[in-house]
């Protein structure tokens, strides 16, 4: 039973839990266990999941929970939730962005530069297909047509 994993009986026959987190650099912490919340499969209907992201219909990573129904109650009655901010996933704006073709071996990215971008890296393109760039996903492939880069 789930209940036996995550507790066991002390020597006083208290109820304990079976692992102990601590972090010695966090005060707010204590050495106390970390209680882990878990949720019935019937509480939950997939009627009161919505997507992530209005562009993006699943999750993409493994961890990740999709967004909750949007709240009830008198607080919410006269939300009018298709108002309301959905914000696009940016994978898929990334995805749309076209790969930029570079004719020598390597790329640059710095992410647009100046205060918004990010730090320059540079992108090996030996291998065929496009390469992203780590920070902010922009593709790069070497351009075909290009030359060998022999002088």
């Amino acid at each position: 039973m789930l209940w036996d994993a995550l507790y066991g009986v002390s020597a006083q026959g208290a109820l304990r839990p079976r692992h102990r987190h601590y972090y010695p650099f966090d005060k707010s912490r204590s050495a106390s266990a970390t209680l882990l919340i878990v949720r019935d499969s019937d509480q939950t209907s997939l009627d009161s999941i919505v997507p992530q992201a209005p562009n993006y219909p699943t999750t993409w990573s493994s961890d990740q929970q999709p967004r909750p129904a949007p709240a009830s109650g008198p607080r919410f009655e006269q939300t009018v939730y298709e108002l309301q901010p959905a914000p696009l996933s940016a994978m898929e704006l990334v995805a749309e962005d076209p790969i930029r073709l570079v004719d020598g071996r390597k790329a640059v990215c710095d992410g647009g530069g100046g205060p918004l971008g990010h730090p320059k890296i540079y992108i090996n393109l030996d291998k065929p297909g496009p390469r992203a760039c780590g920070y902010c996903g922009i593709r790069f492939e070497k351009n075909p047509e290009a030359g060998h880069g022999h002088h």
